[in-house]
């Protein structure tokens, strides 16, 4: 019987584009743009609209994922397809550095909900409220690891 050499082992798989895009609409879309930019460390991606409304944004965080945001429409606008109110979004965000953005944060004005703290799941946290009224919570859980596929599924 032959020995078989295993298999050199090959590149780490990639993790897959992210495929969720929580969305937010705000009063003044450009301001919140700035703002999340500077206080959090998003980059902006993609800004499309006028001098006065935001019809699509794209904010990247650097890590992976981000979010996608636009200017509010009228209270009445009964033709928007997504008419979400500005001020009642909330994230939690994945950070490798809350110090730092903690930081960042409360140099660039960010209203702090919840200081530097431990979490007992072992995370390291911190929140803010932004000048719309949305809330950011930041920390190092990664969450849980996916559970194997059952056999057959």
């Amino acid at each position: 019987m032959a020995d078989t050499v295993p298999a050199a082992p090959g590149p780490a798989a990639a993790p897959p584009p992210p495929q969720v895009w929580p969305s937010l609409r705000a009063h003044d879309a450009r301001a919140l743009i700035r703002f999340l930019v500077e206080a959090f460390g998003f980059e902006e991606t993609a800004v499309y609209g006028d001098e006065q409304h935001v019809h699509h944004a794209q904010l990247a965080w650097p890590p992976g994922g981000g979010v996608m945001l636009g200017s509010a429409r009228e209270e009445d606008d009964s033709e928007d397809p997504w008419p979400l109110r500005p001020g009642s979004f909330g994230a939690y965000v994945v950070t490798d550095d809350p110090d730092a953005l903690f930081a960042r944060a409360v140099a660039a004005g960010a209203e702090v909900l919840s200081g530097l703290h431990e979490t007992d799941y072992g995370s390291r946290d911190c929140a803010f409220r932004d000048p719309e009224g949305n809330r950011w919570s930041f920390g190092t859980y990664p969450g849980e690891p996916r559970r194997p596929a059952a056999p057959g599924a």
